[in-house]
């Protein structure tokens, strides 16, 4: 789903960005209409819908149902995440020099390479040994063109306002992804339980409805959304661009428990449906179990915005990351039939992502100065979290060698993997923002 990237270029207090409200009040509007933010936070939509599909049904999608090795989709998913990840700054520094008609003719080739990729997803026109390049070539397209919507996307969000105008963006947003990504959740699961010969007739209605969803979402962007305030430093070189992100001691301080939390999400996202499917044993509860960790975060996910009200962003993405540990710990112990644990566990987990989607963008937004422009620092923090996206790929190949194979019952080398491992990440994530952020960032309380 969605996340941020917020430079600072210098100062070391999470407050210190906004410190001049008197500047900040002339750049930005006080407030905006829930409208506004509704057409902004629109897009996240389809973002999501793309974006889940990616890294949690495609693996399996191509390695149960179109017969590519295990082994294979995992190394193609590590290169294309790696590809993605190295092309991200670039990206961030391109959307910093658009102005007016240029954004919007970016927007718009972004969306229709996305429309065109996510059909060929799940649409392929080549089989046998041409599959594999055939998945290269349209996630190397897909995560392109998201790049491009999304770092656009986030970099628009990061100026629109105080923390206050800043946590509704957020939760319209997030919001909104969430949603879609309950639809990418049930419906790629449902047509997946069709028989083989309907598969392509019901992913072709499903690429026809992310297309206009796009449409919808894009156009509400474009004519309803609250203008996007550029910053001066847009005209920076690249090397000055990245000198202003290493002055800031807060944001890069923040990178590396940014990181690990992210390495933590994105390696049951790649395993889920292996887990349900060869772990629980149940793959006809798939959609079920999707749909009800999304609900879960869609409903925490105000929770979470009001308690970084009274607590404070950073000590509420902490409790977060607490609740999170606890549910994979539970989902280590599972096993065979385990259906109703399971459930409760993508409950409690997808209450834990609510915090894990509002909260960071938020707190980076606070990092980013009034002066500097954003989407650089958001290609630098997209490109983190492809980065662990494209670590995750890696657990398919290493399950491999300890000896899992799809569609047979699994032992607990897929439970060690898929819930072990995250909650490594997450606690060494934990302690990192603990420890090395404290006293640094300190906190208001709006």
């Amino acid at each position: 789903m969605s996340q941020a990237t917020h430079p600072d270029g210098a100062p070391s207090q999470l407050t210190s960005p906004l410190a001049s409200e008197s500047a900040s009040a002339e750049s930005q509007p006080a407030s905006h209409s829930r409208f506004s933010l509704a057409a902004y936070g629109a897009l996240g939509l389809p973002l999501a819908m793309s974006a889940l599909p990616v890294y949690v049904q495609i693996p399996a999608y191509y390695s149960t149902h179109l017969g590519l090795a295990l082994a294979g989709t995992g190394w193609v998913l590590f290169l294309a995440r790696l590809i993605d990840t190295v092309q991200d700054p670039w990206l961030g520094r391109c959307i910093d020099r658009l102005q007016g008609r240029q954004l919007n003719l970016w927007l718009i080739v972004g969306a229709l390479l996305l429309v065109l990729a996510f059909a060929g997803l799940w649409l392929p026109q080549v089989s046998g040994g041409y599959l594999t390049l055939w998945l290269a070539v349209m996630l190397v397209v897909a995560y392109t063109a998201h790049s491009m919507l999304n770092i656009a996307y986030l970099a628009w969000g990061a100026k629109l306002g105080q923390e206050q105008q800043l946590l509704g963006a957020a939760g319209w947003r997030e919001g909104a992804g969430l949603l879609g990504v309950i639809v990418a959740s049930v419906l790629p699961s449902a047509i997946m339980n069709l028989p083989r010969e309907a598969l392509s007739h019901g992913f072709a209605w499903y690429s026809l409805a992310f297309a206009l969803f796009v449409a919808l979402a894009l156009t509400a962007l474009l004519r309803g959304a609250p203008r996007w305030h550029k910053a001066p430093s847009s005209t920076l070189s690249w090397s000055q661009a990245l000198q202003l992100m290493r002055q800031n001691t807060a944001f890069t301080r923040l990178l590396w428990p940014y990181s690990l939390n992210a390495i933590s999400v994105a390696i049951p996202a790649t395993l889920a449906l292996f887990f349900i499917n060869d772990r629980i044993g149940a793959p006809q509860w798939a959609g079920a179990f999707l749909a009800a960790y999304f609900i879960a975060a869609a409903l925490g996910l105000p929770i979470w915005v009001r308690i970084a009200k009274v607590r404070g962003v950073l000590c509420t993405w902490r409790l977060g990351m607490l609740l999170a540990i606890l549910s994979f710990c539970g989902a280590s112990l599972l096993g065979q039939g385990d259906t109703t644990a399971y459930l409760l566990v993508c409950i409690a987990a997808g209450l834990a992502l609510g915090a894990d989607l509002a909260l960071p963008p938020v707190l980076l937004a606070r990092l980013i100065p009034d002066d500097q422009a954003a989407a650089t620092y958001y290609g630098v923090w997209t490109l983190l979290g492809k980065l662990a996206l494209a670590l995750s790929g890696l657990a398919l190949p290493l399950l491999a060698i300890l000896g899992y194979t799809p569609g047979a019952p699994a032992g607990a080398e897929l439970a060690w993997v898929y819930a072990g491992l995250p909650c490594l990440f997450k606690l060494l994530a934990l302690v990192m923002l603990r420890s090395g952020l404290t006293n640094n960032l300190k906190e208001q309380t709006p």
